[in-house]
Order: structure tokens, then sequence, then C-alpha cells
């Protein structure tokens, strides 16, 4: 690892500038502010009665989830939109989730068509209520604002004092999840709880989606990216640039050493949480600091997954969410929340092109042994940040050889075992040429 210094920004049309945080934002000499994410228009919530308890009976809403607006903290206006799905459990209580949007901490909405798609996905497919907090933004709101507001939002759902939340909600299964700066808000949140002030604080896991760590030195993979990327496509998140990143949105009171941002091993492996999943992206320069992060919480003897989409950027499965890479990672964290219920439907299993589904736990076994297909499982020697597992390609009927999403289970003793299932679909591709397969549950079978 290197140290740096962070390189002089130079500006376009509108001026010089001063601070380039693209994809998101760009700050001009002046104090001029230009927010670069667009599709930022605002979904009304299917509920406004604060007292409505027959939502999950009868949902408003296409995909069968019914939304409410709260406030969280009176003081700070801080405020979040519930996402309860259809039949609010049938009788059962729910596991609650906590989910923290992206968006370099600059940019973002609960509210938004992009965050409220995804949350609603994440309630419907794991089955959970899921509490999307609308915390507060820098510039305006400098760090650690919306880590207060994260704060808050636990606060709040912990004392189930809303009526959905009690009703429906199991305190005993609560999550922290959030990708990129959500998954970073989401860590803080959980590191506060591990204080005093948490004492009261039972958090079962925390889902980090391609979370948002950096530091004052480069590591390898991000100083090979700041020389030159290895292809002709540039990296959604340039290191130079996520150097300019934590001074800004902490409005000047931070650094890159900075716990919060670069927290320390012994931070990481004393999370207040018994599970934890961390999913990267292969072509995400946060992607080595991500691995390294699941290394450390599984030192602290909890149960850590860690899953890697190959061949995908930053957040690929906010931006795609129809893509194979983006439905395999959905059905990681549902599984992960909801171990209960397998991933593998296979009356509903369908691959669109470039997908392979890789799962562990019992709800794979019990899956592959209804299949009537074999069970192999790779041992992978080796510590969990520099074990590779093989990435063999495979086939889907019809259609060209692809590439893996890779699954590691990692436990308290040492680098754990990593199944690797294939699924064959029958038949040829879509007239459009998009290579849709629909698999049924007879042509279901595992490959290795």
């Amino acid at each position: 690892m290197a140290p740096r210094s962070s390189p002089a920004i130079g500006g376009g049309g509108g001026g010089r500038v001063a601070v380039d945080l693209y994809p998101f934002l760009r700050v001009y000499e002046g104090g001029h502010i230009e927010r670069l994410v667009r599709s930022t228009a605002a979904v009304a919530a299917s509920h406004d009665d604060g007292t409505t308890t027959s939502a999950a009976v009868r949902p408003a809403t296409r995909d069968g989830v019914a939304t409410r607006d709260v406030v969280v903290d009176e003081d700070t206006g801080a405020s979040a939109r519930l996402f309860l799905p259809g039949g609010g459990g049938e009788g059962r209580r729910l596991p609650l989730v906590l989910y923290f949007h992206g968006g370099a901490f600059v940019t973002g909405s609960a509210f938004g068509r992009l965050f409220h798609r995804y949350a609603a996905s994440l309630a419907a497919r794991a089955g959970a209520l899921v509490v999307s907090v609308e915390y507060r933004l820098s510039p305006e709101h400098p760090l650690p604002a919306a880590f207060a507001d994260g704060w808050a939002a636990l606060r709040w759902a912990a004392s189930l004092a809303d009526p959905w939340v009690a009703r429906y909600a199991d305190p005993t299964r609560l999550f922290l999840a959030g990708e990129s700066a959500g998954a970073t808000i989401a860590h803080n949140v959980a590191a506060r709880a591990a204080g005093p002030d948490g004492d009261d604080v039972d958090i079962e896991g925390v889902a980090l989606l391609q979370p948002c760590f950096w530091g004052a030195r480069w590591l390898p993979s991000e100083e090979a990216a700041a020389a030159g990327w290895r292809d002709d496509e540039p990296p959604m998140l340039a290191p130079g640039r996520l150097d300019a990143l934590w001074p800004y949105v902490t409005g000047g009171a931070a650094g890159n050493d900075d716990p919060r941002i670069d927290p320390p091993a012994e931070d990481v492996s004393s999370l207040p949480c018994r599970r934890a999943l961390v999913a990267v992206a292969e072509k995400d320069v946060l992607s080595e600091r991500g691995r390294r992060y699941a290394a450390q919480l599984r030192g602290g003897g909890r149960e850590v997954t860690l899953v890697e989409s190959e061949g995908e950027d930053h957040c690929f499965h906010l931006y795609r969410p129809a893509r194979p890479s983006a439905v395999e990672l959905m059905d990681r964290v549902a599984q992960f929340i909801s171990p209960a219920s397998s991933c593998l439907q296979a009356e509903e299993l369908h691959l669109h092109g470039r997908h392979r589904t890789l799962c562990h736990g019992n709800a794979t076994a019990a899956a592959a042994t209804r299949s009537g297909a074999p069970r192999r499982q790779l041992v992978v020697s080796g510590g969990p940040t520099t074990a590779k597992l093989g990435r063999p390609k495979t086939k889907v009927c019809g259609g060209p050889a692809y590439k893996a999403q890779t699954a590691l289970c990692l436990g308290p003793r040492g680098m754990g075992k990593a199944q690797r299932h294939g699924f064959v679909g029958m038949g040829g591709p879509m007239p459009s040429g998009t290579n849709k397969y629909s698999v049924s549950s007879a042509a279901l079978r595992v490959l290795c």
C-alpha cells in the first residue's frame, strides 16, 4: 500500500471543478453544486394513514407490497418508508430490515423510484418488513448527520412504537442492510450498537452490498486502477475521486484515515451481530476492501457469507435489476434474511442470458435433493481474502457459456465450503435475442 495525495481536479464548460464526485456530484469554484443523478422522481406511498393495519391483507401496489411513510425523529425530521409484503406474514412474524440507500452520501432518497423499487423487491423476495431510511444528505447536512439518522431509525424500530412494526415484525430478527454509502451507514450504526447506547438492541445480521470503505493508503488493486484499468471500460468509481469523497461529505472535518470510513479490524470483528453477508462486484474499485472487511468480520467468530458477482461494477443490481447477476444477488440477500425459504424455487426459476446460481446452506441442499441431483462441495484452502474459487463456465442450452457468480460461506474455523450449482434450461432463445430461458422443475439439475 502506498500513501498518496489527491490530484488536482480540472473542470469543463461550467468553470473549474473544485470537487469531482462523478457520477454523483460536482462542486465548482464559487460554491455551485451540480448533482448528476437523474431519475429522482418520487413514488407515492400506498397508504397515508398511520393507524392502518389491514394493508397486508389488501396491499394496494402492483408488486403486492404495501408502503407507508413515517417520521422517525421529530427533532431532525428524519423519516422512513415502510414496505410490508402482502399477507403480512399470514400469522408469522416477519424479519425486520433497516435499509440504507446508496448515493455517495450526497444523493438518493427512500422515496425515489430507484430505491423504492429495490426496497419493495427486497420486502417481497425476503418476506420481510423493510424500513427504508430517508437520512439527511451532505453537503447541506455533513456527516455524521446520516449516521445520527440511521441510529434514530434503529431506536425507533426497536421501540416497536409503530403499528406495522408492532403487529408484523419479529424484533429478534433485526437486520441492517444497504449498498455503497448505505452499507457504510449500516456498519457505523451497528458499531454504535456495540457501545453502551445499544445494550438493548439485538441485531441478527448485517448485509452490506459493495460497501464504500476507503483509506489514507491505496490497496494494490486501487493502485492498479489508478495507473490504468485492465480493459477499455473504466470503473464506475475512480480512486482519485474516492480520495475526495470523505473530506467533502464530512465538511472538511475528517480525512480518509477516519475510522468511520476505514474501520480498524478490531472494530469490525466486534460488531454486535450473529451473521453477516458482504457482496462485492469484480470490476468495482472497492471490491478488495469489501473482501478484507468480510475477513475481519470472520475474525469475530460469526458466520460470514461473501458473495462476488463476476463481470459487474459498483451497484449494478440497482440500475439493471433484471440482469441475471442482479436477480441472483437479490436471491442471496433474501436467503440470508429468511434462510428458511429456499432461493431455488424450480417452478419459478428463469434464466436470462448470463446467469448462474450458487447457493449454500440447508435450503440449497434440500432443493438439490428434491431435483434428484447429486450434491458436490468444493473445499477452498487458504485465508478468506486470498482464496480463489475455480470459476468454470456454465452452459445454458441454446446459448453460449457464461461465467459464474461466486458465493463463499466463511465460518469461524477457517475457510468454509463453497457450493457450485449450475442449471440447464430447456428450449431456445426468445425472438428478441435476449437469451431468455424458462426452466421447469424437470429440467433442473446440478452440473457439478
